[in-house]
């Protein structure tokens, strides 16, 4: 069921959930769809230590292996091998998020 997630609340339900002290997410409507690489709500901790609500692209980069045969990198949400060099610039609390959403798909595909 990985990445098949939506978002049907708004700001202030994340917010309330996430103890986000900051918004400067801008107005959103429902996502029926959160996907890596498009724009989401997210929360993170900005560098003065407060923890924010902003829309911003998310996900990981595919590790050169994985693009093999591709003319697009479609990201990568799952980190699995945390010792590969591949990883360890990204792996700091500075690069974490959190992506909220309010179901997800029971529907493979």
């Amino acid at each position: 069921m990985c990445n098949l997630y939506s978002m049907t609340k708004g700001p202030q339900a994340i917010r309330d959930a996430a103890r986000a002290m900051r918004d400067i997410s801008g107005n959103w409507p429902p996502l029926p769809g959160v996907f890596p690489d498009y724009a989401a709500p997210i929360v993170r901790n900005a560098a003065d230590g407060a923890r924010e609500l902003i829309m911003a692209r998310w996900g990981m980069p595919s590790p050169q292996f994985a693009l093999k045969g591709r003319n697009s990198d479609p990201g990568v949400t799952n980190v699995r091998n945390v010792a590969s060099p591949h990883w360890r610039r990204w792996l700091g609390v500075e690069s974490r998020c959190v992506v909220p959403f309010t179901s997800f798909s029971e529907n493979e595909t």
